[in-house]
Formats: structure tokens, sequence, C-alpha cells
């Protein structure tokens, strides 16, 4: 579970912290030439004002400035402006860049680290909070700056003050007086702000949640007319969120630079009391005042800018504590055995299946498959069948290795499951969903899944194969019709036929068929039938059925409830039992003369 920082400990900030820092040393380079820059910048910042002191108190007030005096002050104030801006141009785009480049290599590894999860992970979390992860947290800019600041500000301060007391080290003293108060003031408002600052970032998280939840369900919400529930459940958390962000900015106008500035006044007021009284003993230049002061600001200034980012570095280390959550879940997917020593890795070469007394738990808890045991034959097809709920998808899901099973062994070709690699079961292995997922590219893409190996004509050949090249012919720029998201202009059908299509281009020694035909149209339902009994010619098929006919001429059927094996035998030895199987038949076969 995620902490806030107001939970965290300092020890706990600290290992965030740490963990966090290690993706910043690989782009080192830009900040450190960022902080040499600003090293540059500082010490002209607080050279400055000591020319134009120079130049009041020796030549301006005593009246001996001539034209040549003139032009040299205003020529060399001039080339450390010029030197101070190329500096400061530098500064910041180091650091503009070694930010930008410190996101992106943390995006890119969070994204990487999701891949690597297994799909109980994916269970436990919704879509719209692994989006929040991804994007908003891994942004973390402001953060980077803020540590940058930081260290800049502490080098600010020193040289400021080194100034200060060059130019009157009793008076200097005293502003070290002033520091306790700042300090005193940056942990106040830590404090008051963490917690806003977290309500406020998880209302956030909230709100990407329902949206994505919102947007993806449209159709259904829509279809029950459920729009102005949902929109007054969305304005509530909106309302929530606009709330928690109003009590930061009030926190932020309270606290942060109307704070540092008033007591920059109170400093300068006690600067000008002090010179005032001196005044009155001997003679003070003013142009020792005008300096002083300015580097009393330079002082100040710094603080007041790290004050302000404060909630940057709280927002950035509660990011930071949730990125570090993510990169140490340890929910991967399941490892395949002979992943380091490919060569010695067995292939799939006939396709033989067998599930040998296998049980499953996807909670660690409650088995949903127990003590399964079947064999399947090279080139024969096994039908599931069952109820929903009753361990269909399971089996494939174990098959497939999206789950790691708990009790038994799965086999392939006589060898353990786990001892293939994982691109040989991606390869060998074709899996046919119920639901047809189509990305925004062209129906050939989408057939070739963007792999570049693999040629248009492959994937041509692979729908004319299974039947999809009927329609996909007669669009209007064929295969290179784009697809809209999700393949919404096509129908159920001829999504299923582009995704057997996707299938079958891989030329996969084992098929699996998870309820391919339960949503299919009737105008291309014969098209789907042709193009499975296609696909099934020569390869090792387990199918869950949904549809009783569609797996009639199957090899061999189990019928499983409550994830056990109540049934098994072919269409005709589970008539002639006339037990569960034989009452599902009749009821579907009723269904359809009705």
């Amino acid at each position: 579970m995620e902490k806030s920082t107001d939970k965290m400990s300092v020890r706990e900030s600290w290992q965030v912290f740490k963990y966090i820092f290690k993706f910043l040393l690989p782009f080192k380079r830009y900040f450190i030439w960022a902080f040499v820059f600003s090293v540059i910048t500082t010490a002209l910042a607080s050279l400055m004002p000591f020319v134009l002191s120079v130049f009041m108190d020796s030549y301006l007030t005593p009246m001996k400035a001539t034209d040549q005096i003139i032009f040299y002050f205003a020529g060399l104030y001039l080339l450390l402006a010029i030197i101070n801006s190329i500096a400061f141009f530098f500064k910041w785009n180091y650091l503009q860049n070694g930010s930008i480049f410190v996101n992106q290599y943390i995006r890119k590894k969070v994204y990487g680290k999701i891949h690597q999860l297994g799909m109980r992970y994916f269970d436990q979390k919704p879509t719209g909070w692994l989006i929040t992860r991804i994007t908003n947290d891994t942004d973390l800019f402001d953060f980077w700056q803020t540590l940058f600041n930081a260290l800049t500000s502490v080098l600010s301060i020193v040289i400021a003050f080194v100034a200060l007391f060059v130019i009157d080290h009793k008076i200097a003293l005293v502003m070290l007086l002033i520091l306790p108060l700042l300090i005193l003031a940056v942990i106040i408002y830590q404090k008051v702000s963490t917690k806003v600052y977290q309500a406020m970032l998880a209302k956030r998280s909230e709100l990407n949640t329902k949206l994505n939840e919102y947007i993806s369900g449209m159709r259904i919400i829509q279809q029950f007319r459920q729009e102005s529930r949902l929109g007054n459940e969305f304005e509530k958390t909106n309302d929530e969120y606009y709330g928690y962000r109003k009590k930061v900015i009030q926190i932020n106008g309270i606290l942060l630079s109307p704070l540092v500035n008033f007591l920059m006044a109170i400093s300068i007021v006690v600067v000008l009391l002090m010179y005032s009284n001196r005044s009155l003993h001997a003679v003070v230049e003013a142009g020792l005042i005008y300096a002083f002061i300015s580097n009393v600001q330079i002082y100040f200034n710094p603080i007041s800018g790290l004050m302000d980012s404060l909630s940057n570095f709280s927002n950035g280390l509660v990011a930071s504590s949730r990125i570090k959550t993510i990169m140490e879940e340890q929910e991967f997917a399941p490892k395949q055995g002979s992943e380091s020593s490919v060569s010695k890795a067995p292939l799939i070469e006939q396709g033989k299946i067998e599930f040998r007394n296998v049980s499953f738990s996807y909670d660690g808890e409650h088995q949903v498959l127990k003590n399964i045991s079947f064999i399947v034959n090279p080139g024969e097809t096994l039908a599931f069948v069952g109820h929903t709920g009753s361990g269909k998808s399971s089996i494939i899901n174990v098959f497939m290795r999206f789950y790691e099973f708990t009790e038994g062994q799965v086999l392939i070709d006589d060898q353990d499951i786990r001892t293939f690699t994982k691109e040989e079961l991606r390869h060998k292995i074709g899996l046919v969903l119920q639901d047809s997922f189509m990305f925004v590219a062209s129906v050939t893409d989408n057939i070739k899944m963007m792999n570049s190996q693999i040629t248009d004509e492959a994937a041509k050949e692979a729908a004319r194969f299974v039947q999809a090249d009927h329609f996909i012919k007669d669009l209007e720029n064929g295969y290179e019709t784009k697809v809209i998201e999700g393949g919404a202009a096509f129908s159920a059908g001829e999504r299923q036929l582009i995704n057997f299509a996707r299938t079958i281009v891989r030329n996969p020694k084992i098929l699996l068929l998870d309820e391919a035909t339960a949503n299919i149209d009737t105008e291309t339902e014969a098209l789907i039938q042709d193009g499975l009994t296609n696909m099934r010619q020569n390869r090792t098929t387990m199918a869950i059925a949904h549809r009783l006919s569609t797996i009639k001429d199957a090899d061999q059927i189990l019928v499983l409830n409550k994830g056990e094996i109540i049934e098994r035998g072919n269409h005709d030895e589970l008539l002639e039992l006339n037990g569960y199987y034989a009452d599902m038949y009749r009821i579907q076969t009723l269904q359809k003369e009705l």
C-alpha cells in the first residue's frame, strides 16, 4: 500500500529519495554543467552591485565622473550582464534537458516493468490508476528542478552572505538571526501543506480512474441512460479536487512568498536603521548601502523561490514512493525455467498437451481448478463446456502462462511447460479470445500486429485461409483500410475473422479458442465456421465452447463444474451418458428451434 509523506518516517522518505535519485545518475553531467553555470550566475549577481557601488561612491558622489569613466563602468556592467545572461541560458538549457531526459528514462523503466508483471497484478489495479502512475507520477520535472534549486539556493545564500560580510561584517551577522525564522517557516509550511497535497493527489488519481472507466464504458452508459448519475459522481469528485486545490492556493498564499518577503522587508528596515544610526557619527556611503541591500535581496530571493517549490518536493516524493512501489512489485508473470539458456530449451514440435492433477487459485485461497487431468494428442481437438465460473477460461490462462498454477504439472510434448522459453510458447501457441481488440492502424497491420518480419502477402494469405478475405477485399481501401478505435466500424464477426488471421499468420502448432464464436453475427457465422475448420487442420486445439453445436466433431469434450471435470467423452458418448452435457445440449437445441 502506498504511503503519503505525512505517514512516511524520515528514514522512509530518505530511502525513497535515494531510490529515485539513482535514475538521475546516468544524466548527471547535465546537472553538473547546470551547477557550474549556476555558480557563475550567482557570483556575477553578487558582483554587479559592487560595480555600481564603486561608481557611485568613488566617482558619482564626489562628482569625479568623466565621460570616459561613465562609459567604462557602463561597459563593464553591460559585459557582466551579457556574461550573466549567457551563463543563465546554459544553466537553464542543461537543467531543463537533464530533467526531461530523467523523466523519459523513468517512464521507460516503469512502462517496461509493467510488461513484466503478471495478470494477477492487473486484476487488482484499475486501468486509470495505472495510467496515473505511468503518466503523472513519472513526470518529476518540477521535483528535479526543486532539488537543483535547493542546491543552488544554498550556494546563493553562502555567496550572498560572504558578500554581505565583506561589505559590513557586523550588520551581516545580524542577518543570521533571520535564518532560524526562515527555517521555522519552512517546517511549518511542510507540515501544513503535505496533508492537503496528499488528499489533492488522491482525488486527481480518482478523477483519472473515473474518466477511463466512463470513456471505456460510454456505450453502456448511454444505453442504460446513466449519464446524469455518473455526471453527478464525476462532478462531486471534481468539486472535491477543486476544494483541495483551493486550500493549497490559500496555504501557499499565506506561508510562501508573502512570509519570506515580509522577513526580507524587516531585514532591509533593520539594515537602514543600523546605517542611519551609524550616519549620526560618520559618513555612510550610499553605494555601500545599495550594494548591501542588493545582496540582502540575493540572500532572500533563493529562499523565497525554494519555499515556493516545496510543494513540488512533497508532490515528487509521493510520486517517487509510488514509482518505487511499482518497480519493487514482485507479482511477476510466471517465469520460464530455460530463459537463461535458450539454446538448450526444448521446442514445440508435435503439439501434445497434458494436464496432470493441476489445481489453481487466483487469490491463493479459493481454488478455481481442482485436480484437472487430461491428454490432447497432436492434431486432436479438445473442447471445454460448462456454465460461467466452471473454470474453462482458467485452464486457458494457466496453459498460456498468464498465471502460475499451484499444484500438478502441465506438459507439452511430454516436457514440463516451464522448460519452454516464453518466446517459444508465444510463437507456437495461438490464442483467439471472445472479444477481438483492434488497433488504430490498417487492416494489414492489425493482422501482422506491426511485425515487420511478416510480409503483407503472408497477411493476405492468412486472411484468405480463414475466410476473412471475403469482406476485406470489398472495403474501400481493401487491406489498407484504416481501423478506427476498437474496430467499431466492423461487425463482431468481421473483427473475429481478422483476429483469426492475426493468429494463423504466425502458423501456431497449438490453437486455443476461448469462446471464439460467442458473439458472432448470423451474416458471418458460416465464414467463421469455415475459418475455424481451416485453422484446426493439423493443429492441436483446445476450445471453450458456448455453442455446443460447434464442437460436435471434437475428439474429446470435458464438462466442468466448479473447477472439476464431471464428465468426459465425445459428443455421442456424452449424449448416451444422459447427464449434464446432454441436458445442456437439449436446452440449446430447443432454444434454437424456438
